[in-house]
């Protein structure tokens, strides 16, 4: 009997399948890091041959990314090969994005600097290690797929917010400035450049300029060349040998270690812990946003799906694990994560073996770094900058909308001149606002009692049609809700139903259209109803939803004070015998 036992089996396979769709994914499925899965599937010499050169391709890519992001955030460019080789492991041995490569990442910068000036890098540490753990419990908790409710104006605004502060504070580096502390605030920045002008180095202007062009000209006529790596280089070897006078690696920061530091936990009381909590959320919340960003961008590349949820537990342990080895936020990093999917990489042992890579960079050419000009850094974060600002999106969403365009710019100017959390903050809770407002301009009420005799060719399934004769009756009235009943759309509904002129003896209310009732509508539909009542209406409320007519009588729309029906059509037919023969035209 096989035929019968593959038919049990598939029927097995089909509930079993069944059931877990009702149930939703099991811990396994949500947690499961994609090593494991890719592991599983089979993987061969040809996929670490792939793997292996799209690891180096990004470690290229991201080595003097690492510095120069560690430097523009006010600690030794040694903290973002750390974060990059310790987090970017971590990231990909246990993440849910096939491809994610993490690292420390541009959109940190003006933050980490921030707390850098007001904590010192140990506060910065405690905050780190203080988001890796709100990470942690975001991913266990499945908070994952709520990140993608931040509206598409906040995330454009704060971006490039963050690529204008970043190109400002690359001007001391790219002009040769002579300045003692760099402040991080935006305008008391702009204000200390200024009052510095003096002191601009043409030596480090023109190193800077060569920088820019190798990379520019690179993008344009050799795109699949490294061109952060060979403008740095290039940077390094004109400064040698033209013994130029400008600021190095090594004459600022002196040698940079050849190996990693020995793990440790930062300071802690719990007075630095109430200080750094409130920075310590910021980091979670951008480090969850700018991951699943990247994630997303993987999965539009490679046609993959990552976990979230897992994705934000690995991104919790990587910044434990940074903190640890004295490194610095850890984030999915986009264009490092682009490049690694356009380099071939099959699996998340490419984002290892570019940490490995980068290791072994640590140990063997630390000495090297020390000869790279600090105004050929400054240029490959101009161009971080740039290429992060959105321009194009941004353009778009000023022609949108009056409300889109209020979010936008309002999260932009709050992140530049206050601080990113409250640009985030207020942008989110601005962008809700404007949400609601939509919803509740959305919702429409029609009245008169022809429409239980509309044509309804698409009404649901199930639904009969009405007589239009019915349609004479001039004591039954009906009304139709459409749209989201809540209580932004309060106000809507309930004025046009006090504007009902004489009372009906019938009014109808066909919910049909209506996906959802929050308690406050259903409240004041409920006074509305006794109000109806009270003067010796009959109210009907007519093809609500089981979810909706749930809430309408845990406000109190029940017997006596109103009745159901499946639909309007069969409301009116419940009504005609309880008004008597007084009903007729």
């Amino acid at each position: 009997m096989p035929g019968l036992r593959e038919a049990f089996a598939r029927n097995g396979e089909a509930s079993l399948r069944s059931r877990r769709s009702r149930s939703g994914p099991t811990f396994a499925e949500l947690y499961t890091p994609k090593l494991v899965t890719v592991l599983r599937e089979g993987y061969g010499f040809a996929d670490f041959r792939a793997d292996a050169i799209a690891g180096l391709t990004v470690a290229i890519v991201a080595l003097p990314l690492s510095m120069a992001i560690a430097i523009a955030s006010g600690v030794g460019p040694e903290r973002g090969i750390f974060t990059a080789i310790v987090g970017g492991f971590l990231v990909s041995a246990l993440g849910g994005s096939r491809f994610q490569i993490g690292g420390p990442a541009g959109a940190f910068i003006v933050l980490v600097a921030a707390i850098v000036e007001r904590h010192g890098y140990d506060g910065l540490v405690l905050a780190t290690l203080v988001a890796g753990l709100i990470l942690i419990a975001a991913g266990f908790l499945r908070l994952g797929t709520y990140i993608k409710y931040i509206p598409f104006p906040v995330t454009v605004g704060f971006t490039a917010g963050i690529a204008v502060i970043i190109f400002a504070s690359q001007l001391k580096e790219l002009l040769g400035l002579d300045l003692g502390s760099e402040p991080a605030a935006f305008v008391p920045k702009l204000e200390a450049l200024w009052n510095a002008r003096a002191t601009i180095n043409p030596e480090a202007v023109a190193v800077g300029a060569v920088a820019l062009a190798v990379i520019l000209g690179l993008r344009k006529w050799r795109p699949a060349w490294p061109g952060f790596l060979i403008a740095v280089v290039a940077a390094a070897l004109m400064a040698s040998g033209l013994d130029l006078d400008v600021g190095t690696i090594a004459s600022r920061f002196g040698d940079l270690p050849r190996n990693l530091p020995e793990p440790s936990l930062p300071p802690f009381s719990l007075a630095k812990l109430q200080a750094v909590l409130p920075d310590a959320i910021t980091i979670a919340l951008l480090g969850a946003i700018e991951s699943l960003l990247s994630a997303v961008v993987a999965d539009g590349m490679s046609g993959r799906r990552h976990r979230s949820n897992c994705e934000l537990v690995a991104q919790g342990v990587a910044n434990v694990g940074s903190t640890m080895f004295g490194g610095i936020p850890v984030t999915g990093a986009i264009a490092r994560t682009a490049t690694n999917v356009r380099a071939g990489a099959k699996g998340p042992v490419s984002g290892m073996l570019h940490a490995a890579y980068l290791l072994l960079f640590m140990l063997v050419a630390a000495p090297l770094a020390g000869y790279i000009p600090l105004a050929a850094l400054g240029a490959v974060l101009a161009i971080v900058a740039w290429n992060m600002a959105e321009r194009e999106d941004f353009v778009v969403l000023l022609g949108a909308s009056a409300g889109d365009r209020l979010v936008l710019l309002t999260t932009f100017l709050l992140t530049i001149f206050v601080d990113l959390a409250t640009g985030i903050a207020v942008g989110v809770v601005l962008g809700a606002f404007v949400f609601l407002h939509r919803m509740a301009e959305s919702v429409e009420v029609a009245g008169e009692t022809q429409l239980i005799a509309e044509d309804r060719a698409d009404d649901y399934a199930g639904r009969t049609s009405y007589d239009p004769a019915a349609s004479a009756d001039r004591d039954i009235v009906v009304y139709r809700i459409s749209g989201a009943f809540f209580f932004g759309a309060v106000s809507a509904v309930s004025g046009v139903l006090e504007r009902i002129g004489e009372m009906p003896r019938v009014l109808v209310l066909d919910f049909s259209e209506v996906p959802i009732v929050d308690s406050t509508a259903a409240k004041a539909l409920q006074r509305f109803a006794g109000k109806l009542t009270k003067s010796g209406s009959m109210v009907f409320l007519a093809g609500a939803s089981p979810g909706v007519r749930r809430v309408l009588i845990q406000a109190g729309l029940a017997k006596p004070l109103v009745r159901y029906a499946k639909s309007a059509e069969q409301a009116v037919s419940l009504a005609k015998p309880k008004i008597g023969p007084e009903t007729g035209a």
